[in-house]
């Protein structure tokens, strides 16, 4: 599908992992089809990566919560993670189909962090004008700030209440059903502190999807809002949105607790 504009569009990069069928081939096809892709670092997590995750969770929550966080991750692969991969097969499909384009034309590095002068030197030669950032990685300035207009992400929860990680879970999980939704915004120097361009949603429902399905379809949802709205950035024709006094939040992975009292208040929420 063509949108509905054919003047000049901006040249982009996608940084994403590389096992994520949503973004390196879905997203990833709709960039080359509504926009310019011109590049795709594509992240591959090692041994090394996974272990350090790992410790900074628990240093940072303690030993008790990360146990809750890694009982959540038994429960998921148990329960869910077969039935949301066949959903990710799916809308992949209906991604390639509704935005064909030829990703293996695409010049792609494959690289195990994103802050590595591999990578720089990469997307120095692509000259983009945006960058589109869907990793766990913190990006240095050295890297964000390649794009001459700019990186964004897209980013699964509403800012500046929800930032960092699985931002729609934890907006669930607290009966924040109001800030259950996606953010575009501009990288700087925090996480998820930039310049807000965007807020979206769509009609979720939480007791049929799981919060993967969420998060995913808050994006998925939005494309051609999204896609005008990067444009009018590149043209510098966009307006920011205001959060001035507004609350920040920094959240982490899921709970098993907190799945739990979020699955029975919405079951509570229907009857």
């Amino acid at each position: 599908m063509k949108p509905a504009d054919e003047g000049p569009r901006p040249r982009v990069v996608l940084i994403c992992h590389e096992e994520d069928r949503i973004d390196s081939e879905g997203l990833a096809s709709w960039l080359a089809a509504s926009l310019s892709l011109v590049g795709i670092v594509a992240l591959r997590e090692t041994r090394s990566t996974m272990v350090r995750r790992i410790r900074n969770q628990v240093r940072r929550n303690g030993l008790i919560r990360f146990l809750d966080v890694l009982a959540f991750r038994v429960y998921y692969s148990v329960r869910l993670a077969r039935a949301d991969a066949a959903w990710v097969t799916q809308q992949v499909a209906r991604l390639r189909h509704q935005y064909p384009a030829d990703l293996d034309r695409v010049p792609r590095l494959v690289a195990s962090n994103p802050n590595v002068a591999e990578v720089k030197r990469f997307i120095e030669r692509l000259q983009p004008e945006l960058m589109i950032a869907r990793c766990k990685f913190i990006l240095r300035p050295e890297i964000f700030e390649i794009p001459t207009t700019g990186t964004f992400v897209m980013h699964p929860g509403i800012c500046p209440e929800y930032r960092n990680a699985h931002g729609c879970f934890w907006a669930l999980a607290r009966r924040d059903l109001g800030r259950v939704g996606m953010t575009l915004l501009q990288v700087d120097k925090g996480v998820d502190t930039g310049p807000v361009f965007l807020h979206a949603t769509y009609d979720f429902d939480e007791l049929a999807e799981s919060h993967r399905v969420i998060q995913y379809r808050v994006v998925l949802e939005n494309l051609e809002t999204i896609r005008q709205t990067l444009i009018a950035i590149w043209k510098k024709e966009a307006r920011r949105v205001s959060i001035e006094g507004r609350a920040s939040g920094v959240w982490g992975q899921p709970w098993l607790s907190a799945y739990v009292r979020w699955k029975q208040a919405a079951r509570r929420r229907t009857q």
